[in-house]
């Protein structure tokens, strides 16, 4: 559940991909609006309706990007209210933390705060994609992890946050995995994919 910055670049899609690399067999489905809250799709009904109808191992949460810093009590509300159903379907519960905007980094911290108390809350699965793209900024300046408008993931963010998604979802190691992605050189991939790896065992 979640909006452009989990759909930009099939995210799901390049996760996919990784997974088959291991073995692993990934189905998934995205349910997504532009510029959605969790409490958007909360209160359409969609989300909560393909959570009961089962068939489904984990739901992965991404909230608004800005707003478990603007409002994080209604953010991990929100969160709560989703993981009620989740667990009530036998489901697991993951949460997608996402990046800070380019041009306003110093906001990580609240991103990071918000999302790791709500997993620690509800006993669900963190996905820290914005503190590895916080490390991989300090250490590397290229590729660009943001789109042109600095906020959305260009196809290396989203790379990187498939690699982060491999290692805390299904826990495997995205290390030496060679499927060609297009769009991105084989180079490029290796290095997020080693990046990725390094920078989550320095936590």
């Amino acid at each position: 559940m979640g909006n452009s910055f989990t759909a930009r670049n099939n995210l799901p899609g390049l996760l996919t991909g990784l997974a088959g690399a291991r073995g692993i067999d990934l189905e998934h489905r995205l349910i997504q609006a532009g510029g959605a809250s969790l409490r958007q799709h909360l209160n359409a009904g969609k989300a909560l309706e393909a959570i009961a109808t089962g068939g489904f191992d984990v739901v992965v949460l991404q909230e608004q990007s800005t707003l478990p810093i603007k409002s994080p009590d209604r953010f991990r509300e929100s969160a709560r209210d989703f993981d009620a159903a989740i667990k009530a379907a036998g489901l697991r519960t993951a949460l997608y933390m996402t990046w800070a905007r380019r041009n306003a980094p110093e906001t990580q911290q609240a991103l990071t705060s918000a999302y790791a108390g709500s997993a620690a809350e509800l006993g669900a699965t963190l996905v820290p994609v914005g503190v590895i793209w916080e490390r991989f900024i300090k250490q590397y300046d290229e590729p660009v992890l943001h789109d042109s408008d600095n906020s959305h993931p260009a196809l290396a963010g989203s790379y990187l946050a498939a690699c982060v998604f491999l290692m805390a979802l299904l826990e495997q190691d995205p290390v030496g995995i060679d499927v060609p992605v297009k769009g991105l050189d084989a180079d490029t991939a290796a290095l997020l994919r080693q990046a990725a790896w390094d920078l989550t065992a320095a936590e």
